[in-house]
C-alpha cells in the first residue's frame, strides 16, 4: 500500500498545528461549539490509536471494529491533552503515530489483510456517516484524504484572517 498520500496528510496536519501554536494569538478561539486546537490534535491522536489498532488486528488475524465515537468525547479529549502533556506533547504523538501508521500500512500488509472488512461506525457532529462494515484499506485512505485534510482546514480555521490567508494551503 502506497503510504505517500498519508505522510504528506499528517505533513500538513502537523505544519497546520505548529503554525496556530506559534500564532501571536496563543490560543485561538474556535467558533462558538467547535474545537480548540489541543482538542483537534486529541481527537486525531484517538483517531490514530484505533486505526493503528485495526491494522495490528488484521495483521494478527483478530476481530476488530472502528468505532470513533470516543474520539468525539470532550472528556477524553481533555483527559488526552493532559496526558500527552498539551500541544506539544500531542504533536510529537501524532507524529510517532503517523511514522507507525505508514510503516504498518505499507508494505507489511498483505492484499488480503488491506481487504480485511472491519465494521465501522463513523459519527460527525452527531450524524451517522458510515454503519457498516469497511475495507482497511479504505479506512487508512479515508484518513488520508478527508479525515486529516478536514483537521488541517479546521486548525487553520483558527488563525486570526491575516495569518490564515498566508498559510491557507
Amino acid at each position: 500500500m502506497d503510504t505517500i498520500t498519508l505522510q504528506d496528510a499528517y505533513r500538513a496536519l502537523l505544519d497546520a498545528a505548529a503554525t496556530v501554536a506559534a500564532c501571536d494569538d496563543t490560543r485561538p478561539a474556535p467558533p462558538d461549539g467547535a474545537w480548540d486546537a489541543d482538542q483537534i490534535l486529541a481527537h486525531v491522536a484517538l483517531i490514530d490509536a484505533a486505526t493503528i489498532s485495526a491494522v495490528c488486528a488484521a495483521a494478527t488475524g483478530a476481530t476488530t471494529t472502528y468505532d470513533n465515537r470516543t474520539a468525539q468525547d470532550t472528556w477524553t479529549l481533555d483527559r488526552v491533552i493532559t496526558l500527552a502533556g498539551g500541544n506539544v506533547g500531542l504533536r510529537n504523538r501524532i507524529r510517532v503515530q503517523a511514522d507507525a501508521l505508514c510503516a504498518l500500512a505499507g508494505p507489511m500488509l498483505s492484499e488480503t489483510e488491506r481487504n480485511t472488512l472491519v465494521p465501522t461506525l463513523l459519527l460527525s457532529n452527531g450524524k451517522v456517516l458510515v454503519d457498516q462494515p469497511v475495507r482497511l484499506a479504505d479506512l487508512i485512505a479515508g484518513l488520508a484524504d478527508a479525515e486529516l485534510p478536514g483537521h488541517t482546514r479546521q486548525l487553520l480555521a483558527l488563525l486570526p484572517e491575516d495569518a490564515a490567508k498566508q498559510t491557507t494551503p
